[in-house]
């Protein structure tokens, strides 16, 4: 047995919005905010986490029927115990964790992922699990290692291991393998279902990146769980119909859009007759255009610092954001604009949306000027939102370091 410190950053979602569940490749980079956890074994099979900014507490039997009560973090910190418990039985091993984290909550930086993704990594460590058979076969990789925290969360299954019911959350594996496996001063383009590296670009080394985090809470629990899951739900559904009429078992949207030459127009001329067609349709056009053309041009773009051409690619991710998946909110949409306006060669909204943040490029020599700019418009267009908005400036940084 063993305790440690342990830094698990926050994520930035550049290009391939909501298409991951759909095995859409997107890029991401991984920053320096993040969880700072330091971490003890326990004799007692439990789970136990002290919010440091916060003295807020959890404490999880590590068993698999652990359940939900008390603060802030219990719902995540439960579905780590149960699937880790039923996965890796016997653990015997708990632990008590201290963290604090420099990533303003229900932002859109993936916070709690970062959060699932920690304790996944010190339960592991406490209990010694990669020296067992079970984890030397399925978690061998730290892009498998993501790819399970990712499981976790949403409740699915991962290699022989069934799923469970997770959070609640039916997305991918996005966020895990962005705050995992990225590296510093660099973006990382991956698919999903499976999860595969499929491009990297250095990041400009002369640009920096600005955040706005817009002060409407973009949470994925609770009441705004529905409105997340309507965006996944469309994806899944047009998987089914395929799938219906085709007689194929394609695993994800992805596959079956690659299935042939002919895919893309016979996928469309199946919307066309759903109940609810004109949403499917605009549904597969803005993950035909995520995934096709928007992620491979953006990483050449960040490859050869092209703010021309970013700038371009980011309005049209944006306008499909507002457009198909409907997951954008005044502020936001203001966001995107106002920050192009500002000054920044490109600027778009991020992560499961209904709140959240807006990331945008910058030279780093003007990053202080397009920054206040951006702040004095949004606090004029906004100013209820002014007191809980937060402005960062952050370049891409290394992913969980893995020994």
């Amino acid at each position: 047995m063993s305790g440690g410190t342990l830094f698990v950053p926050g994520r930035i979602e550049l290009f391939g919005k909501h298409v991951d569940y759909g095995g859409g490749p997107s890029l991401t980079c991984a920053i320096g905010l993040g969880i700072t956890a330091e971490y003890e074994p326990l004799d007692e099979a439990v789970i136990e986490v002290e919010d440091v900014n916060t003295r807020r507490r959890v404490r999880i039997p590590l068993r698999r029927d652990a359940r939900p009560k008390g603060s802030h973090g219990a719902t995540y910190a439960a579905a780590v115990a149960r699937r880790m418990a039923r996965d890796f039985a016997p653990l015997k091993v708990g632990l008590r964790v201290k963290s604090r984290s420099t990533l303003p909550r229900s932002s859109g930086l993936s916070s709690s992922s970062a959060f699932i993704t920690m304790l996944a990594r010190a339960v592991a460590d406490v209990n010694d699990l990669r020296s067992r058979r079970a984890w030397k076969d399925n978690l061998h990789s730290p892009l498998l290692f993501a790819e399970y925290c990712g499981a976790i969360e949403m409740g699915g299954p991962f290699g022989p291991f069934p799923g469970e019911r997770g959070v609640g959350t039916r997305g991918g594996a996005q966020d895990h393998v962005a705050i995992v496996c990225n590296e510093a001063d660099a973006v990382g383009a991956y698919s999903y279902l499976p999860a595969a590296r499929v491009g990297r670009a250095a990041f400009p080394a002369h640009w920096s990146l600005l955040v706005g985090v817009s002060g409407v809470r973009a949470t994925k629990t609770g009441g705004a769980l529905a409105d997340y899951n309507r965006a996944s739900d469309t994806v899944r559904h047009l998987l089914t119909l395929w799938n219906r009429h085709t007689g194929r078992a394609d695993q994800s949207l992805g596959s079956a859009l690659r299935s042939s030459s002919h895919a893309p127009d016979d996928l469309v001329a199946i919307a066309r007759n759903a109940d609810d067609a004109p949403s499917f349709l605009a549904r597969i056009a803005q993950f035909r255009a995520e995934t096709e053309r928007i992620v491979p041009e953006a990483l050449d773009a960040f490859a050869r610092a092209d703010a021309a051409k970013l700038g371009a690619l980011t309005v049209e991710s944006q306008q499909g954001a507002e457009t198909a998946l409907h997951n954008q909110i005044p502020e936001t949409m203001f966001l995107a604009r106002a920050a192009m306006a500002a000054g920044a060669h490109g600027a778009s909204a991020f992560g499961a949306g209904f709140g959240g943040a807006v990331w945008a490029a910058v030279d780093t020599a003007t990053a202080r000027e397009v920054k206040a700019k951006w702040k004095a418009s949004y606090d004029a267009a906004f100013p209820q939102r002014a007191a809980k908005a937060e402005w960062l400036v952050v370049r891409p940084g290394p992913g969980v370091q893995w020994p």
